[in-house]
């Protein structure tokens, strides 16, 4: 699930949301937004058992992918976009 606040200004607050159900372990989002480095944007456990992480974009589009423990690549149904290689938002 993915969640979209606008700031004031042009920048977007994402919110990226795994379900319960996710693998366990660690999982980063991962995009152009952060060259696609694992770790950057680890998902943190909340108390309803989802894992989310929040980041500030710019207007624009954006590829992304959930990386789990294992080399799991995972793609977010919320997506404005799914195709082979993997996610897209756009803002």
């Amino acid at each position: 699930m993915i969640k979209k606040n606008k700031l004031f200004g042009t920048k977007t607050r994402v919110t990226f949301c795994l379900p319960k159900d996710a693998p366990a372990g660690a999982v980063s989002v991962v995009g152009c937004f952060n060259e696609w480095e694992p770790g950057r944007h680890e998902l943190v456990p909340r108390k309803d058992g989802t894992r989310t992480v929040t980041v500030k974009l710019e207007p624009g589009r954006y590829r992304f992918r959930y990386l789990a423990t294992g080399g799991v690549w995972l793609d977010d149904e919320g997506a404005d976009r799914i195709d082979n290689e993997g996610s897209e938002l756009v803002l």
